[in-house]
């Protein structure tokens, strides 16, 4: 989820809002359905509009979902259209306006502030579909998706505490929302899972594009002698501080080991394209109807980046044994017990928490140095 820019949106989340929108959602089903296809139909023209929150060059959200954008056209051969840095404000309703006089009868909004504009948009346009990324509300003619982006957050977790000799890992944080929280929780479980006394400390930015101020952010924690960095903002600024210190680091949204070739070791990424080729094909095909969709690795959603060689030894025979049971089911990441910061038991032994209770977490797993605005 992106751009959550206020603390209302954070506040409304934190409330487990995510399926509490005009039309409540049901809990995302890890793969949308489609109704029954009709026998040799044909193919209905599809032209595609996409509607950026930054640009497609910033190598981090706005990049991977551009390769989105691309591989539809690529998978497909339909026409897109796309349009870069669109603040999250009303005069989105105009590029979607335009974009539909352009032809487009599919439009993917592709940050949460988005939301409540497209929902207004979905009424006023019954014929053409919308996809939102990362908010909770759907229309019949609006759906949302989103991934498990803290799957591959444990998996690196793991590496970075296989990683680390001082057992202080540093992690720039954008915004206090359960999107942010979530993530840092899994990374901090997977650290522990391999070494239990680490600690990740946390230094939000409120940013999710500032690289100079993310770089200070993480020297800021160097200097508090971490010695591994991880991060949730779009820019390389982190990685490149951990790079000029002579340590290591932990990307996100794409892979970033070209921008840090010194300090990369991995990261978690996002793939668009098989999700967006599915409801492409259902608009084609007739068949499409709205829904609510949270991907996982096993849906090729979210994935991590290939190792660089900088990567601890064994870490990937490690992180694939534990990718395999997080796949096939027979490991759930937040599965108790599970302690908050004061030791207060949060998740019991052997139970799961529910797909609600993750979208709406506001509070820190034992092992993070930092606050929540909630506490």
């Amino acid at each position: 989820m992106k751009k959550i820019l206020t603390l209302t949106c954070t506040f409304a989340i934190a409330l487990g809002l995510w399926g509490c929108g005009q039309k409540k959602a049901e809990e995302p089903a890890a793969k949308t359905e489609s109704a029954a296809k009709p026998a040799a139909a044909e193919k209905k023209p599809v032209t595609m509009g996409f509607i950026f929150i930054g640009p497609i060059g910033d190598g981090g959200w706005t990049y991977e979902h551009n390769k989105g954008r691309e591989f539809v056209e690529k998978e497909l051969g339909i026409k897109t259209i796309y349009k870069e840095s669109v603040p999250e404000g009303p005069e989105v309703k105009e590029i979607m306006r335009s974009m539909i006089d352009q032809g487009c009868n599919i439009i993917a909004a592709t940050s949460f502030g988005y939301m409540d504009y497209v929902e207004e948009l979905s009424n006023e346009f019954p014929d053409v579909k919308f996809l939102h990324c990362s908010g909770y509300k759907t229309t019949k003619n609006m759906a949302n998706y989103f991934g498990r982006m803290y799957e591959p957050r444990y998996l690196s977790g793991i590496v970075a505490g296989m990683k680390t000799k001082t057992d202080k890992i540093g992690y720039v944080a954008a915004f206090e929302i359960p999107e942010v929280i979530r993530g840092i929780n899994a990374f901090t479980l997977g650290v522990q899972s391999v070494k239990p006394d680490a600690e990740v400390i946390v230094r939000w930015t409120h940013t999710w594009y500032d690289p100079a101020k993310e770089k200070a952010a993480a020297e800021a924690l160097l200097d508090e002698g971490c010695d591994v960095i991880a991060q949730h903002q779009d820019t390389a600024g982190p990685q490149q501080a951990a790079e000029e210190r002579g340590v290591w680091a932990i990307g996100y949204n794409s892979d970033m080991s070209k921008m840090a070739p010194k300090s990369n070791m991995t990261s978690p990424v996002w793939a668009w394209g098989p999700y967006l080729v599915d409801q492409v094909k259902a608009v084609q095909d007739g068949t499409w109807k709205t829904s609510s969709f949270w991907g996982g690795m096993k849906d090729q959603t979210v994935k991590l980046a290939p190792f660089t060689a900088l990567a601890p030894e064994g870490a990937a025979d490690k992180v694939a044994a534990v990718q395999k049971q997080i796949e096939d089911g027979s490991f759930t990441i937040f599965k108790g017990p599970i302690k908050d910061q004061s030791g207060t038991v949060r998740v019991p032994a052997d139970k799961a928490m529910t797909d609600g209770e993750m979208l709406s977490m506001d509070w820190f797993v034992d092992g993070v140095v930092g606050k929540t605005k909630s506490e």
